[in-house]
Parts: C-alpha cells; sequence; structure tokens
C-alpha cells in the first residue's frame, strides 16, 4: 500500500490484511453482496488500543476510516474503497456478571453470542431479532427487538461505552462520565467514535418464552394485517409482534404472517396471544413456547450472507385500510422470493422514554414499514431494486416524517440524518463538533460537525 504501516505494525496485537493476502478476498466481502469494495487495508483488532493506533495511523496516512462491528450494515458503510476497515470481528467477549445482572459485551459481537452468554442466567437484554445481527451496529442506532416493550430499546439497556475518539482516545463514557459523548453514542450511529465495548443491563427471563411464527394465505393478507393493527392497537407491553408481507421457505407461495414474542410467564402469554394463534386458517403455525435465544435464530435464514440487499423504510403516520391495501398490491408485483414487506411495532417501555433521553427520538407508538428487498442473482438487479423504490414511492402518503437510522440506505433523496434524529439533531451536530470537527467519522448516517 501506499502508506508504510512503520512502527503501527511492530505493536499491533490483531491482524493486519492487504489486498495481497491471501484472506484479502473473503474479509474484505460484508454481508450485502451487492456492496463490492476494495480497502486498502483490513485492520482486524484485538483490544480498543489497537483500535485507537489504527485511527492514528489512518489519520496521520490520509486515509478514510470505515468500521465494521459483527454483523450486516446492510447499506455497507463497514467498508470503503481505498481506505482503512477497522474490523472487530476478533472481539467479540461477553461477560455476564450474574448478580449485577450486568453483561461487558466487545464491539464485535453479534446478538447469537450476547444471548447464548445472558441466557445461561436466565437473564437477557433487548436485541436484534436476526442473531447474526451485530451488538454494536444495532445499538448505536436505537436497536429494535422483542423485549422492546418491557425492556425499552437496546440503547435504553446501555449503562457505559468504550469509545475511541477521532484524536486516538480511548474514552469510557457513562452518565457521570463523559456524559455528552454518552448520549451521542445512544442512538447517533457510528458518528462519534468507534464503540470497542458496551455495558448492558440485564432483565431476568424465562429462558422459555411465547413466540414464533404464523403464516397465512396471501389471499386473506388484507384481513391479515387488518387483525394484526387490531392486535397491536392495544398489545400488552410483554407482547411485541411483528407482520410482514413474505414467500413460503421453497419460494413458491406467496404468505401474510405474524411473527411474535411474549416475554411473560406462559400461562399469561398464552392467554394474551390467543387472538394470534386462533385466527384464521393458517397455513403454517410455528408459534408457542421457545426458548428466547432459539426465538432469535429463527428469521436466520431468510438473511443469508452473500445474498444481494435493498432495503427502504420509514414511519408509518398510521396503519390505515388504503396503507394496507398498498401493501398487498405492491407484494403482488414482488420479483423475488426473498424480498418481503415488514411492519414492526413500536409500543410499551420503548414508547414512554422522554425523547431527549437518548439521542434515538423514536418514541411514539406506531409502526415502522420495511421494504426488505433480496435476491440472489445480479441479473435481477435492476428489477429488484426498482420494485423496492417504486413500493417506497407508492407508501410514501402515509409515512410519518420518522426514520429509523439501521434500515436507511446510500440513496437517499434528502438528508436522512434530520429525520432520524428529529430533535436532537441540533444537539447532536455541536457533540460532533466537539469530538470529531474533521468528520472522520463519516462512513455513516452523516451528522455533519456544527
Amino acid at each position: 500500500m501506499a502508506h508504510p504501516l512503520g512502527q503501527f505494525s511492530s505493536r499491533f496485537s490483531g491482524q493486519l490484511i492487504q489486498p495481497n493476502d491471501p484472506a484479502f478476498e473473503e474479509l474484505r466481502r460484508v454481508h450485502n453482496g451487492l456492496v463490492d469494495r476494495y480497502p486498502a487495508l483490513i485492520a482486524r483488532c484485538r483490544s480498543a488500543q489497537d483500535v485507537a493506533d489504527v485511527v492514528k495511523f489512518a489519520g496521520g496516512a490520509g486515509l478514510e476510516i470505515a468500521v465494521r462491528g459483527g454483523g450486516h450494515n446492510v447499506a455497507g458503510r463497514a467498508t470503503c474503497d481505498r481506505g482503512v476497515v477497522i474490523d472487530l470481528s476478533l472481539m467479540r467477549g461477553v461477560v455476564v456478571d450474574a448478580g449485577s445482572r450486568l453483561a461487558r459485551v466487545q464491539g464485535g459481537a453479534t446478538w447469537r453470542d450476547f444471548n447464548a452468554a445472558t441466557e445461561t442466567h436466565h437473564l437477557a437484554a433487548t436485541g436484534g431479532v436476526v442473531s447474526s445481527t451485530g451488538v454494536a451496529g444495532l445499538t448505536l442506532g436505537g436497536g429494535l427487538g422483542w423485549l422492546m416493550g418491557v425492556c425499552g430499546l437496546a440503547v435504553d439497556n446501555v449503562r457505559s461505552i468504550q469509545v475511541v475518539t477521532a484524536n486516538g482516545h480511548v474514552v469510557n463514557t457513562s452518565a457521570v462520565e463523559a456524559p455528552d459523548l454518552f448520549w451521542a453514542m445512544r442512538g447517533g450511529g457510528g458518528n462519534f467514535g468507534v464503540a470497542t465495548s458496551f455495558e448492558f443491563a440485564l432483565h431476568p427471563l424465562g429462558p422459555r418464552v411465547t413466540g414464533g411464527l404464523i403464516a397465512h394465505p396471501f389471499a386473506a393478507a388484507r384481513d391479515v394485517l387488518r387483525h394484526y393493527r387490531d392486535v397491536t392497537a392495544d398489545a400488552p407491553d410483554a407482547l411485541t409482534a411483528f407482520a410482514g408481507l413474505a414467500h413460503s421457505p421453497d419460494g413458491v407461495a406467496k404468505l401474510a404472517a405474524f411473527v411474535a414474542c411474549h416475554c411473560g410467564p406462559l400461562p399469561v402469554a398464552e392467554a394474551e396471544t390467543k387472538s394470534l394463534k386462533t385466527y384464521g386458517q393458517p397455513v403454517m403455525d410455528a408459534f408457542g413456547p421457545i426458548d428466547y435465544a432459539q426465538l432469535n435464530t429463527i428469521l436466520d435464514d431468510g438473511h443469508p450472507r452473500g445474498a444481494l440487499n435493498y432495503w427502504k423504510s420509514s414511519f408509518l403516520a398510521g396503519l390505515t385500510d388504503e396503507a394496507i391495501d398498498t401493501m398487498v398490491e405492491c407484494y403482488a408485483r414482488c420479483p423475488s422470493p426473498m424480498s418481503q414487506l415488514l411492519l414492526e411495532h413500536f409500543h410499551g417501555v420503548a414508547t414512554r422514554v422522554p425523547v431527549s433521553e437518548t439521542a434515538c427520538p423514536h418514541r411514539t407508538p406506531g409502526y415502522n414499514f420495511l421494504v426488505l428487498c433480496q435476491w440472489s442473482q445480479p441479473a435481477d438487479t435492476l428489477r429488484c431494486v426498482q420494485w423496492a423504490r417504486d413500493t417506497y414511492q407508492a407508501m410514501r402518503p402515509f409515512m410519518a416524517a420518522t426514520r429509523y437510522v439501521n434500515y436507511l440506505n446510500d440513496d437517499e433523496d434528502d438528508n436522512p440524518a434530520v429525520a432520524a434524529y428529529g430533535p436532537n439533531y441540533q444537539r447532536l451536530r455541536a457533540i460532533k463538533t466537539k469530538y470529531d470537527p474533521m468528520n472522520v467519522f463519516h462512513l455513516n448516517q452523516n451528522i455533519p460537525p456544527a
């Protein structure tokens, strides 16, 4: 590469992968097969000090920095061309203090790692609904999950974060240490530094919950989604329910499905999920008592590494009959059996946290709408992307002004950060100016310095 690694490489405890390394071709690839970039260096770190050294090296060499945690980053911001990728995938440790109900989690861990460690102690915190999702990426953007009705979003469970800032300093943040940076990291994405570890508060759980998937014929989709609206209108905190339009596992039939989790006692859960279980004539019913960690894997097969992905998302102003009809009409034209249209219900404790409590402002009960467009053959790219854009455009009349940062793509028409952060945006800009005035960390949904 053009810039010698020099003394930096002699003290680096991880792996430095350059384009001539045999492992480079595999390690440069990210979850989304649509992203095809060639960094100059992949720095696989083992410690916060490794990360700090890479940040300093890249700054001195004038190289762009991308940060890759443990998971998906569908938009592709976890890599770059001709820059440095700070890769945390070797940093996956999870240490649970069951007595204090705390977990210390490294920045490269996935929710599979997290749940495996906490389930042993019958403890949990809100995490991703797909186990291969990275803890850091999901949490830094807010973090919806099955437990958000009783535990809040992932950010609401974070008690401290270790951060490497743009000047290469390792900073411990919490409500009492660098509280402004701690506030910004809880929802502000990767704008303020590299999160090398998190401390989460844990909550007693099961480990058995009541959850899974119930699918109905696509011909019943309108009625299924209206029933979902009725169920979620007065859902108890313990019940988090999503709904969607998808294909059967064999890709042959279109379906309308509920996927849900009730984290209360099993007898209570049975009573409070009865309206889902007894509704209609499902063609698939995989809903009942299940280990929480296992529940978080049931959607994994629908998100294979290397598949081509293009997502569009926004909150809805309301789930009207017209919005439901539009969803069904759009999915009838879906060109790929791997694609889905999803509704994610925000409710409970997650919506009772004040908007200014964390950088994540999404505290209004309602629904997030996601066009999850996914396919396997590059020849299908143009028509799949066009379907996603057309579907999103058709749903625009029903959308609110707010958007969930973790789902935003790279080709937005406007400045999506304004919609993602709302009333917290200007405060975030001021904190960005303090900690990253040169916008070193800009491969994200960027918040520019004030």
